[in-house]
Order: C-alpha cells, then structure tokens, then sequence
C-alpha cells in the first residue's frame, strides 16, 4: 500500500513518457500498483522485448502463463458465487465461455489494455489474440504485485461488471441445439430434427414434439410449448446420449 502511495507521487512530478503510462494503468487497474515493472512487462508483447534475464529476453510470455493460471481459479471461484444453485457440468461449460480466446480478446480491447501495450509492429495492426494474452499477463502481474483477493476483484469489477456480458453468456451454455450442431460439425455427423404439433383437443396450450437424429439413428426426443423448446429439449437429451 506504502509503495503504492510512493509512487503515485513519485510519477506526479515526472514530465516523461513513464508518466503517461503510470497514469494509464491505474484508469485501468482501479488500484495503486507497488511493482510497476511488473506491469510494464506484463504488457510487452515478445516482438519488443528489451533486455535479459539469466540470458532470456524479458516479455510477457511468462506472466500470461501464469495468468491463464490464475484467471481459472478467479473465474471459477466468480461462477462458483454467482450461480448457487447450478452443478458441477454447467459451471464447468460457463467457466470455459469466459475464459475463451475470443471473449479475453474482445474484453481486452473494450478496457482499452491494446492502448498499453508494446509491441512491433504497435499492437492496433497485429491480430487480437494479442491483447488477449495481455490481459492474461496483466493477471498474473496483479496476482504477484497484489495477491489473489486484489485480482479477483480487478476481475470482478473492472472486467466482468463492465465488458462480460455475464447472462447473454449463461443462455447461450443453455443452447443445447447450438452445442449438438457444434459437436456434429467438428465429428462430421449428419444431425436432423423432426418436429411437429401435436394435437390436443383437451389443451388450450400447443404442444409440439421434436425427435433428433444423428447419422439416421433415435438419439433423443423432447416436447414444449414451442418448436424452440421442443428442439432445446431433444438436443438436451441427445447430447447426454452422445456422451456416454
């Protein structure tokens, strides 16, 4: 805390680039940081490493292996909190959604970590994966300057509240019909629905029926008050088929 103080002031009075970056990085952080230079190497991408250390070049490709690390156990721990009442296969399935490459990249870019970044060429003309690691580089610097609680809560409030869109996130684990034809694509299966409405002259309500097929085999078949979740409820049951 004392060190982050000192610095604070310690870059007040400064009139070089180093300033503008200290600055940066606490909009970005929410906190006062003790080893900036964690930081700084937290955010240098390998094409601009400086220096070396025991004869290696310094960049982030350490602290992003780190930070993989612990953005698992703080996401975890997040889903773990959020969703109460949810089991072990479901969190499993959120937990991998939020750290997927592509959602890292576009948090990334949205807190503006690319800003920060050094790299050749400068990271707005290199792919976004790039940012990506940054983050997870960025997260493990947190981790080692600040602990555990001080980086769940940068993961918390200054990443999921403001750039996950958390519920959009936990429907789409729900989209059992989605994960089927996912799962379909990548074997090279042959998936089918058949649905339709089934007649109840006792019922003011619709009810439909929907089987699903898989390489021309039975492999599940749902009903509901739509042809949407009727499908939903088919494609549910056929990937607990296919899993066994």
């Amino acid at each position: 805390m004392l060190k982050g103080v000192f610095n604070y002031f310690y870059y007040l009075f400064r009139k070089d680039k180093d300033k503008g970056f200290y600055f940066k990085l606490i909009a970005l952080l929410g906190f006062l940081p003790a080893n900036i230079s964690l930081y700084k190497i937290a955010l240098t991408h390998k094409s601009a490493s400086s220096g070396t250390t025991n004869g290696k070049k310094i960049n982030n490709e350490r602290l992003e292996y780190l930070g993989d690390a612990i953005l698992g156990a703080i996401a975890t721990e997040y889903i773990y909190r959020e969703f109460k009442h949810e089991d072990e296969g479901y969190m499993t399935k959120l937990r991998a959604r939020i750290v997927k490459r592509k959602h890292l990249n576009s948090a990334a870019q949205k807190m503006g970590i690319h800003m920060l970044i050094s790299s050749h060429p400068h990271p707005a003309t290199v792919s976004k994966h790039l940012c990506g690691n940054a983050l997870e580089a960025l997260i493990g610097a947190i981790y080692l300057d600040q602990g555990f609680k001080q980086t769940a809560r940068f993961f918390r409030n200054r990443m999921m509240k403001r750039f996950v869109d958390l519920e959009n996130l936990a429907r789409k684990d729900t989209d059992y019909k989605s994960q089927l034809i996912e799962w379909a694509q990548k074997k090279k299966k042959e998936v089918e629905f058949f649905t339709h409405e089934e007649y109840d002259p006792g019922s003011k309500s619709p009810v439909f029926e929907s089987q699903v097929k898989v390489e021309q085999s039975d492999a599940g078949t749902g009903k509901g008050g739509s042809k949407k979740e009727a499908e939903q409820q088919a494609a549910k049951v056929a990937l607990k088929t296919i899993s066994k």
